[in-house]
């Protein structure tokens, strides 16, 4: 696990953005911690905050709980590895208490916390400095939250997902949002899009989301993997093979 110094290290502090979900149960405003996002006013639409005590989300806030991978660790938590046949210079990672299992390369790290009973969060990430991450957000749903088709049909959802995020259309234009991809399998909906701010480069994004109980009420799952392009070639392809092996257990 990584210390806690070294994951805040990849936080930045920012005031609030219009891309957070809608929450209930937040009392007053506040500026909230961000993982690989950007800093400046202008950009302040590709950050997705995760925001303590709340207790539900609405449809609408959870089609851009999907936005990046986000992570805040207030306490570290014990994780497993399990113990299985997998390519050389990779391992599987299994959380037995939030029941997913994931393989990542061998040399990345990991951190894991819990904003409250009704969120967790786990990031990996390569141990030298990177743009480049896969991380997963774990949200307590509503009662009427019982499959992702709640949310809409796969092609529905992505569309509405990349078209809230896209801003290129203001003056002067701001992030361009594209969708490359969108499809339902076994449960899951797979989701890959970009995003290039003017002037950057382009971030590249592979979204999983599943449904499933943990024994009291649903949970939404959303792993999302992310590179550049400059670091296409080192990276695409084990983010591409960490998301492609995500798995509720």
């Amino acid at each position: 696990m990584a210390p806690l110094s070294s994951l805040h290290s990849r936080l930045h502090n920012i005031p609030s953005s219009p891309l957070v979900p809608h929450l209930t149960g937040s009392k007053k405003p506040h500026h909230q911690n961000l993982i690989f996002c950007k800093t400046h006013q202008q950009h302040q639409d590709l950050c997705l905050k995760v925001e303590d005590g709340s207790l539900k989300i609405q449809r609408r806030g959870l089609l851009m709980h999907t936005v990046f991978g986000s992570l805040f660790a207030p306490a570290m938590v014990p994780l497993a590895f399990a113990e299985e046949a997998v390519p050389e210079g990779y391992r599987i990672y299994t959380d037995d208490v939030n029941k997913f299992k994931i393989m990542i390369p061998q040399d990345w790290q990991i951190g894991g916390g819990d904003g409250n009973g009704f969120k967790s969060v786990t990031a990996f990430f390569p141990s030298e400095s990177s743009n480049s991450n896969v991380s997963l957000v774990i949200t307590g749903l509503g009662a009427d939250f019982t499959k992702l088709e709640s949310f809409g049909k796969v092609d529905e959802f992505a569309e509405n997902l990349v078209s809230g995020l896209d801003r290129s259309w203001q003056r002067p234009p701001g992030v361009l949002a594209k969708l490359v991809d969108s499809k339902a399998k076994k449960g899951m909906y797979y989701i890959e899009y970009t995003l290039k701010n003017p002037g950057e480069s382009e971030r590249h994004l592979y979204s999983v989301l599943g449904i499933a109980n943990n024994g009291w009420y649903n949970r939404l799952y959303t792993l999302t993997g992310q590179y550049i392009d400059e670091e296409s070639e080192k990276y695409r392809s084990e983010i591409e093979k960490a998301v492609a092996s995500f798995r509720l257990v």
